[in-house]
C-alpha cells in the first residue's frame, strides 16, 4: 500500500491551492527539518538506552549476597 502518481498530484495540488506557492517551499523545507531532527533523536534516544537499561559497576547497584534495609 503506498501512494501512487494521481493521488500525489492531487494532493499537491490541493497543498499548492492552500497555502500559495511562495509558502509551499518554506514549508517542504521546515519539514525536511523537523524530519532530520526527529530522526536524528531517535537515534541518540536508541544509543542511550542501554546506557539506561544497565548500571555502571560504579554506581548504587546492589551486589550479590547483600540485602537492603526495608523502610
Amino acid at each position: 500500500m503506498g501512494f501512487h502518481w494521481p493521488e500525489l498530484v492531487v494532493i499537491t495540488l490541493v497543498a499548492l491551492l492552500v497555502f500559495g506557492p511562495k509558502r509551499l517551499p518554506e514549508m517542504g523545507s521546515s519539514a525536511g527539518r523537523a524530519l532530520k531532527e526527529f530522526k536524528r533523536a531517535l537515534s541518540e534516544l536508541g544509543e542511550e538506552a542501554p546506557k539506561i537499561a544497565t548500571p555502571s559497576a560504579g554506581e548504587d547497584a546492589p551486589h550479590a549476597g547483600e540485602s537492603r534495609p526495608v523502610s
